[in-house]
């Protein structure tokens, strides 16, 4: 363990060097996030997970940093050009820019301009001219002239000093140093669009000429003029004012006024324009693109977790309908488990005897199967499906619009077939709209968090990074709302805290081979599953009605002797201290404290008896679009309508009013107060009611209104 790591981290995140010590231990133990948050707290300290995610990733960068140090110190040893004044800067190295620009000299590196000039012998005319002495340098050049060397006059001696210089200057620490703060403070970024592009390019129209501050311009536009570029619609250009640079420039190098210091002047403009500049520039834009794809990846990581924690519906018999107008509505019937139970396709929206007979058939289905709530998908003809299920005459029976989105991603994945093998992707597609309205998380981790569709611009960032984050969100939400071992899919058991892929599929294939569960310590026969990855997911695990009763709670197997000690010193078994708060408020937490359980544990274990295997998430409540309102056409200024926000973006909010088309909420519309950051008023799946401000069909543009009196101040700002 890296004590300068530990002391380093402890600055930065504002946490006690301790407290990342044994984090960082636990973690070099292979333990994950959640199980560190949930049953470490002793040990960290109760850091949470936000925090014991920030050290590890430090860590990880800090270790990065470390192995770049290690392989550039190996290179110069190698090549015979390590000094001990050269290591100790090395060594000294705060971050990755300062420890390139100390080995940039030192680079191997192709030859260019600077090199060549070496090897005709300039180096010694260059160092002259940079002491800025009291010289002729058109007469010190002349000892230089040699045209077996390709130095045929004094003004091409003159030309490779100068390019000497040049790239001493670029190169130069201090100079890069400098340049880099005034480029992240001073730069601006512009936008052109390519000629003869105009037309072709036209969804980027707002960037053919466009100029912002660096320091100002928001992850969202640096995301869209960047994929502008890429797409070969706009060009780019990000840099101070030329005067600024090269004056910062010249103040290293250009010491005074005479014939020397001309030529040092004129090696710098080069540098800057030919070197320096276009360096520096790549690193602002890196460093512009790498903050942008932190906040995109940040906004997609929050959505993420909002919808994967949606209200579930629970176990309830459900129809589902995936909709459509030609080629029908795909109906399934699905059991209190989510198991397939019936299917079949229905043409409500074909008129005639197809419609009547579709009615009938629908009747029928909800009364055989006896269904307590139908879900309908938000796709195509979705709004006319259900106002063809509401006229259907059924009972009182819930409707509900569940999102789709990835749905058909799901149903011809090669979970879909494995799960499936017997039917088409229709089918499929209609199971997973009835499970999600059941359990968004179970099936929701079925599907590629980046095909759910709640990202800004995620095809276009660190896509590494992408799936870190989102990885930690689907494993953060699956642990903390915990997973019922005997009815999971292999999927949902992938992200249990030390399992994965191979343990999760051995343990679907153990309790098919040998049943449920009856006790969390039976996971231990499971193939593979042994001592630490048993620690790190057990408290995870629910095995309802068990054989202990405990099983069906998050207390860690490692507790348990504790509750019993409770339960025995209070003459009561246990299932009498989780139904019964008098027996509960009997217990003094402090006589069940240890070296390794403290008070942090003991509450923890106290609100698990309280409500033994909570779910955190929100109570599901039935949602209804305004009827009448089922198509763009059908919207009028000023409308109060109701919706569900669908997407939360850093410039607004998307909603889903019921009409196929999700309007914007601009951030400036989300309140009637000032609003930076669009999640600390909305998330998704939140049900708000808006107002339409603007219509715009042939771009299918909607603009709505959060605002008490949106009429006020009109525009969406």
């Amino acid at each position: 363990m890296n004590a300068n790591h530990i002391a380093k981290i402890s600055v930065e995140l504002n946490i006690k060097p301790r407290q990342v010590q044994a984090t960082a231990e636990l973690l070099n133990e292979s333990a994950t996030v959640p199980f560190i948050s949930r049953y470490r707290k002793e040990i960290t300290g109760s850091l949470d997970e936000v925090e014991i995610t920030a050290i590890r990733d430090r860590l990880e960068q800090l270790g990065e940093l470390d192995k770049r140090r290690e392989a550039i110190l190996q290179s110069l040893i190698e090549r015979d050009l390590l000094t001990d004044e050269l290591a100790a800067k090395i060594n000294a190295a705060k971050t990755m820019a300062e420890l390139e620009d100390i080995y940039l000299p030192y680079r191997p590196k192709r030859r260019t301009r600077a090199t060549i000039a070496r090897e005709k012998g300039l180096e010694p005319l260059a160092l002259l001219i940079l002491e800025q002495g009291n010289i002729d340098p058109y007469a010190e050049a002349e000892a230089y002239i040699n045209e077996e060397k390709g130095v045929a006059s004094a003004e091409e001696a003159l030309a490779g000093a100068r390019d000497i210089i040049a790239e001493t200057v670029s190169e130069d620490q201090q100079t890069r140093a400098h340049m880099r703060e005034l480029y992240a403070v001073s730069a601006t970024i512009t936008s052109s669009v390519v000629k003869n592009k105009e037309e072709e390019g036209a969804k980027y129209k707002d960037y053919f000429d466009w100029r912002e501050p660096v320091t100002k311009s928001p992850s969202h536009r640096v995301l869209a003029m960047m994929r502008g570029e890429n797409e070969g619609f706009l060009r780019l250009h990000v840099a101070p004012s030329e005067g600024e640079a090269l004056m910062l420039a010249k103040r290293f190098f250009v010491k005074g006024i005479g014939p020397a210091s001309e030529q040092v002047d004129t090696a710098v403009d080069d540098s800057y324009k030919r070197l320096l500049g276009p360096s520096m520039e790549t690193e602002i834009r890196n460093e512009l693109k790498r903050r942008a794809d932190e906040e995109a990846i940040r906004v997609f990581a929050a959505n993420l977790r909002q919808l994967l924690l949606a209200a579930p519906l629970g176990q309830k018999r459900v129809l589902a309908l995936d909709t459509g107008y030609r080629t029908g509505c795909k109906v399934v019937c699905l059991d209190r488990q989510g198991k397939l139970i019936h299917n079949e396709t229905l043409y409500p929206h074909t008129g005639g005897q197809k419609a009547i007979e579709a009615s009938k058939i629908l009747r029928s289905l909800c009364e055989k199967f006896q269904i307590e709530i139908i879900a309908i998908g938000n796709g195509t003809a979705s709004r006319e499906t259900e106002t063809f299920v509401r006229e259907a005459n059924l009972p009182k029976i819930p409707v509900v619009m569940v999102n789709e989105s990835g749905a058909s991603i799901y149903s011809a994945s090669e979970v879909a077939r494995e799960e499936f093998p017997d039917y088409d992707v229709t089918v499929r597609g209609s199971v997973s709209i009835g499970r999600r309205l059941m359990d968004p998380l179970a099936e929701l981790v079925k599907i590629d968090p980046k095909s759910i569709g709640v990202g800004q611009y995620q095809h276009d960032v660190d896509q590494s990074a992408l799936k870190k984050s989102l990885d930690d969100v689907v494993e953060s939400c699956v642990n903390g709302v915990g997973v019922d071992v005997n009815t999971a899919s292999k999927q949902l058991l992938t992200y249990v805290s030390g399992l994965g892929p191979g343990l999760a599929y051995n343990i679907v294939k153990h309790r098919n081979e040998n049943g449920p569960f009856n006790s969390r310590h039976q996971l231990l026969k499971v193939k593979g599953l042994g001592p630490k990855a048993f620690e790190q997911a057990a408290g995870f695990l629910r095995i309802r009605e068990g054989e202990n009763p405990l099983d069906g709670s998050a207390v860690h197997p490692e507790s348990y002797h504790i509750v019993d000690k409770m339960s025995k010193d209070l003459g009561c078994k246990v299932t009498d201290l989780m139904i019964n708060p008098a027996i509960r408020k009997q217990i003094a937490l402090e006589k069940y404290t240890s070296d390794k359980f403290g008070l942090p544990t003991l509450r923890d274990i106290m609100q698990e008896l309280d409500k033994p295997g909570h779910d955190p998430r929100e109570q599901f409540e039935v949602f209804e679009f305004a009827g009448g309102i089922e198509k763009m056409e059908d919207l009028r200024e000023w409308m109060k309508l109701p919706g569900i926000v669908t997407n939360v973006t850093a410039f607004g909010a998307f909603v889903d009013i019921g009409v196929h088309q999700d309007g914007l909420v601009h951030i400036s519309h989300l309140a009637d107060k000032f609003v930076r950051d669009p999640n600390e008023v909305v998330k998704v799946g939140q049900k708000v009611r808006v107002t339409v401000i603007a219509i715009d069909v042939p771009r299918k543009r909607i603009s709505l209104s959060m605002k008490a009196n949106p009429e006020v101040g009109k525009g969406v700002g």
